[in-house]
């Protein structure tokens, strides 16, 4: 059979672009979304664009991608079949803890412009309920204590210093990451590290380096060995690197860039001076719903997103969320219809195609709730209005990391604070007295949030109730 290789080299593609932009995360997210529209920005306007991508972590999309010279299948799964497009776009992958002077030699490059992020939320060893660097995070110990570096962060600093030191100008750091104000959480995360290491660098970074925020959207579902051997039977070659997405994206773009950018807007990129209330929206309609279905659907026993909006008490469970807890704290992003933009959602959500998994979309919830779930309820808490839909989601987010579903199965839970939290439930001796135990996990909850009686006593009887009933019969009743 022949490869990706192969078809590039048919498609004309030989020559690939110089690298000027470096990419910490290079998983499915960044190869079905930052990828395909710098690939999109180099078709239209040309341009030495290529990316070098880095895992931080895991050897597995190097050895993926290396032996294909970094070109892979990008499949949109379109509930009318699916199209697939080679891309181009990454012309080499290294792995940090195999040879972090690599990475940094590539960081520090004249040529490169851009370092752009796709970490998850974990990646920025931070604690999300404050913001704040965690300085007892071991990767962030051992990259203040003057070791090659583990962490996004030490890797930032350390790039940034070696360019500062040898007269380079720097480049921009642009988070692609879901989580608000990314660009501001970036800046505030490496400043902090900097000021750790080097005051004076720590302000040089402040005057010199962009750090724009963005807002990304494309449901990407992990691909699996079926996924590989479904498309070398429609076209006829291996890619084990191949991505799977929806057709639908959009990218939102604060325009801030300190040494150029590709034309991403060749692709449909949207360039605004703020992007807060893009992210907002996103945020809170998607991603608040997402992690919606994701805890109650895997509890009721559905696989994917389709299968949970499938049954119309969980689709009438995202439409009521909307309409009556979510859109109300948001502000109106410039261009976009709120109501057709939550219709649009579900619409995608009921993608056939898109076998979004309930269990990929339910991991590291400690990380994601602050942003997707928790900073709605408490918007609604301060107006008065009492988000009972949005605490359902968090009970059934703390059944989840009790480990065990509703036929008593043990749930694989992956989650940084998996193992805390499991003793955390465990070692409660009542329904309340577990709420009270995850409420305290200052990580997660707010001590304001978690110390405001509606939302805990509210949650006590949710929890309860899903315990007593099951997820399914919940849902029905709170939707009737």
């Amino acid at each position: 059979m022949t490869t990706v290789t192969d078809r590039r080299l048919e498609r004309g593609d030989a020559v690939r672009p110089a690298a000027s932009i470096v990419h910490l995360g290079p998983g499915a997210f960044f190869r079905a979304f930052n990828a395909v529209y710098t690939a999109d920005a180099m078709e239209a306007e040309g341009g030495d664009w290529g990316i070098v991508a880095v895992s931080l972590k895991s050897p597995t999309a190097r050895d993926q991608l290396k032996p294909q010279d970094g070109v892979y299948t990008s499949v949109s799964l379109t509930p009318e079949g699916a199209e697939y497009r080679v891309i181009p776009s990454i012309v080499d992958v290294l792995v940090a803890p195999e040879d972090p002077e690599a990475v940094l030699e590539a960081m520090t490059a004249p040529a490169t412009k851009i370092v752009s992020l796709t970490v998850t939320e974990k990646g920025y060893c931070h604690e999300p309920s404050t913001g704040r660097l965690n300085l007892k995070h071991p990767d962030i110990a051992h990259d203040l204590g003057g070791g090659a570096p583990r962490s996004a962060p030490g890797f930032l600093v350390e790039a940034l210093a070696r360019r500062r030191a040898a007269g380079l100008a720097p480049f921009t750091v642009l988070s692609c990451d879901n989580l608000p104000s990314n660009g501001h959480l970036a800046k505030a995360i490496v400043l902090e590290f900097a000021r750790n290491r080097d005051a004076d660098l720590a302000d040089w970074i402040e005057a010199n380096v962009p750090f724009p925020a963005t807002m990304v959207d494309r449901i990407t579902p992990a691909t699996t060995e079926s996924d590989v051997e479904d498309l070398a039977a429609a076209q006829g070659y291996a890619d084990p690197g191949c991505v799977l997405h929806e057709p639908f994206r959009q990218w939102v773009i604060e325009d801030d860039f300190v040494a150029g950018r590709p034309a991403w807007e060749a692709g449909g990129a949207q360039f605004v001076s703020a992007v807060e209330a893009h992210e907002n929206m996103k945020l809170r309609c998607l991603n608040g719903t997402h992690s919606t279905l994701a805890y109650l659907g895997y509890l009721a026993g559905y696989e994917t997103v389709a299968e949970t909006v499938a049954d119309p008490a969980f689709a009438k469970l995202c439409q009521k969320l909307w309409r009556e807890e979510i859109v109300p704290t948001l502000e109106k992003p410039e261009g976009e219809d709120l109501e057709a933009y939550c219709a649009a959602l579900l619409e995608r959500y009921r993608n056939p195609a898109i076998r979004h998994r309930t269990w990929q979309i339910a991991m590291d919830g400690s990380q994601k709730l602050p942003q997707r779930i928790l900073g709605t309820v408490a918007d609604n808490l301060a107006a008065e209005n009492q988000p009972s839909g949005l605490i359902l989601a968090v009970a059934a987010w703390m059944r989840y990391v009790g480990g065990v579903d509703e036929k008593g199965a043990v749930i694989d839970v992956r989650d940084p604070l998996a193992d805390r939290l499991k003793a955390a439930s465990d070692g409660a001796a009542d329904d309340a007295a577990t709420v009270d135990a995850l409420l305290a996990e200052r990580e997660v909850f707010s001590p304001e949030l978690a110390g405001d009686a509606r939302f805990r006593d509210a949650l006590v009887k949710a929890y309860s109730d899903l315990k007593a009933r099951g997820s399914a019969a919940v849902v029905a009743e709170f939707v009737a």
